[in-house]
């Protein structure tokens, strides 16, 4: 059964090019369009969604204060930001308020879906370029504290920071998706984290890539 994603976005054109790439794949479907967050609450609870693709600049409830909402009510629905902006205010605004990843508009249709498919997995998609400002923000002065991760766990967490996806990073290592999924519940286990957005920000926080 696909995966039902709902988008919020005040361009007619974005959602018909989104809703019909997504329609077009065998993993996913588009189960609702809306052009604004007015009716946030009652439009997923209709629609039922696996995912909810979020624009910032929308009339009304804008974006941010829109994924805050989808916190509150429904805490575990993935929320993908998808904007032009790549300003830093508006990254960690949205990160803050809960968003599981950022993506810019200009993504690659390829990388976009497969994006999806990483944030319905539990991971944290991000444009490189938006990953790269994360990195930078999050740099701490402290020295890194010991949590005891091998090599290679360093080595999976660095490409996880730096916005890889999970098959990225197994092409890049050489290894299977399910050793990557392996390796990376080890890391959440030695950092005390849950998510991949936690993991990637105690590692730049703690300086651990």
């Amino acid at each position: 059964m696909p995966y039902r994603i709902i988008i919020f976005d005040d361009s007619e054109q974005l959602l018909n090019s989104v809703s019909m790439l997504l329609n077009l794949s065998p993993d996913f479907e588009c189960a609702g369009t809306f052009k604004n967050c007015n009716n946030l609450i009652e439009d997923i609870q209709q629609t039922q969604p696996d995912l909810v693709l979020m624009d910032i600049d929308m009339p009304g409830l804008n974006g941010i204060e829109a994924t805050r909402l989808i916190r509150i009510h429904f805490n575990t629905l993935p929320v993908i930001i998808q904007t032009i902006f790549d300003e830093n205010d508006k990254i960690f605004d949205s990160l803050r308020a809960g968003a599981n990843g950022y993506l810019l508009k200009k993504t690659t249709p390829e990388k976009f879906l497969e994006s999806l498919r990483e944030a319905l997995t539990g991971g944290a998609p991000m444009t490189g370029s938006i990953a790269a400002k994360v990195l930078s923000f999050f740099a701490a002065e402290q020295p890194a504290k010991n949590y005891h991760l091998t090599e290679r766990e360093k080595e999976i967490l660095a490409l996880l920071a730096k916005g890889n996806s999970y098959k990225m990073i197994a092409d890049e290592c050489k290894i299977s998706y399910s050793t990557v999924n392996n390796h990376i519940s080890n890391i959440y286990d030695k950092l005390y984290v849950n998510s991949a957005t936690e993991a990637v920000s105690l590692a730049i926080k703690e300086r651990l890539v």
